[in-house]
């Protein structure tokens, strides 16, 4: 059973910052896509960032650039999220997700993650 371990959500206000981090087995972290989603109330699901753990291509969404960061340790098998300048419009459930073995290669497509955290919330106030 795959599991993915999250940690440091929390609240803040606007232009803090917090790091979540992500801990998986060597099995699912090993050259393998993780990423972290997000979803708030009433809204779909979005892929924040992802990152190919096998050569470290990164994929971030337009509203994120520039202010969060994504990166990996292959001591730890860990993905970490770093946000900072949060926005109040941040705010929602973030989970970890990582794609299955069974599938490959180094782009990591927002459909084929299948595992999931259980998810941390991150609250920016104004």
């Amino acid at each position: 059973q795959v599991q993915l371990v999250e940690s440091g959500g929390g609240s803040v206000q606007t232009g803090g910052s917090l790091r979540l981090s992500c801990a998986a087995s060597e099995y699912t972290y090993r050259s393998n896509c993780m990423g972290w989603f997000r979803q708030a109330p009433g809204k779909e699901r979005e892929r924040v960032a992802s990152i190919y753990t096998g050569g470290g291509s990164t994929y971030y969404t337009d509203s994120v650039k520039g202010r969060f960061t994504i990166s990996q340790d292959s001591a730890k098998n860990t993905v970490y999220l770093q946000m900072n300048s949060l926005k109040p419009e941040d705010s929602a459930m973030y989970y970890c997700a990582a794609r299955p073995r069974w599938r490959y290669g180094g782009v990591c497509k927002e459909a084929e993650f299948g595992y999931w955290g259980q998810g941390t919330q991150v609250t920016v106030s104004s």
